[in-house]
């Protein structure tokens, strides 16, 4: 009976420790999930925002090297979004052509043109009954992008809760995004460094000692034949 009870003793020690040596590791607290953005960028300088799902409704050309997030991509057109709600901006959304937009991979740290333009509008011929005070007023608006009615050029632009169309009065220059230029070349970035190991947390590394001491000390014990010594304060 006893060597029976030796025999199966030692197994259940070191299945016992074997389950220490399984735990999980502990995650980082800090550790959050991020929200997926993906976005496309106007690579080339004819890529049209769409009121709708066809060519007909075509409203403004996105600022070339600018980005449109992407909600939703389709086989003919893609549902996107363009500038957000922070005065004086606000979002619009619509399609584009998905053949004309060139998909990225990272959230780009300019994805919009923000740009206001000043238009100013002169009342032509003389105002026998005032001063001349109003016939020259400045308006503000958000631009968007450049459109054209047959060979007149045109702004799509938004003020005062409407958008709408004001002549092209001047040339929109900007400077250009080039984030994505690598990624269009076929060069790929440097990958980022693996994220080390989690270690195991000092309560399970003291555990896991204790447990190893502890089998160590009962199997030797028990292959000896010998029983662990008692203390003389658990004599009877």
């Amino acid at each position: 009976m006893i060597a029976a009870m030796k025999r199966l003793l030692l197994p259940i020690l070191l299945l016992a420790f074997g389950s220490l040596l399984l735990l999980p590791p502990s995650l980082p607290a800090s550790a959050e999930e991020q929200t997926e953005e993906r976005y496309a960028v106007a690579a080339r300088e004819d890529v049209w925002f769409y009121a709708a799902e066809n060519e007909e409704s075509g409203l403004f050309l996105i600022p070339y090297t600018y980005y449109v997030r992407v909600l939703r991509e389709g086989t003919l057109f893609t549902a996107v979004r363009y500038l957000d709600d922070a005065a004086p901006y606000r979002s619009v959304t619509g399609f584009c052509k998905t053949e004309m937009l060139t998909f990225v991979d990272f959230v780009p740290a300019r994805p919009y043109l923000r740009r206001e333009i000043t238009v100013t509008y002169t009342v032509e011929g003389d105002n026998p009954m005032g001063n001349g005070a109003f016939d020259k007023l400045e308006k503000r608006f958000v631009y968007y992008g450049t459109s054209y009615a047959g060979t007149a050029r045109c702004f799509y632009v938004y003020a005062d809760g409407m958008f709408g169309y004001v002549p092209a009065s001047q040339d929109i220059l900007y400077e250009k995004n080039t984030d994505y230029l690598k990624q269009v070349s076929g060069e790929t970035e440097e990958p980022p460094a693996a994220s080390p190991a989690v270690s195991p947390s000092p309560v399970q590394i003291v555990a896991i000692c204790a447990a190893v001491l502890a089998v160590l000390a009962i199997a030797v014990l028990i292959l000896r034949g010998k029983k662990p010594r008692v203390s003389p304060s658990e004599d009877f």
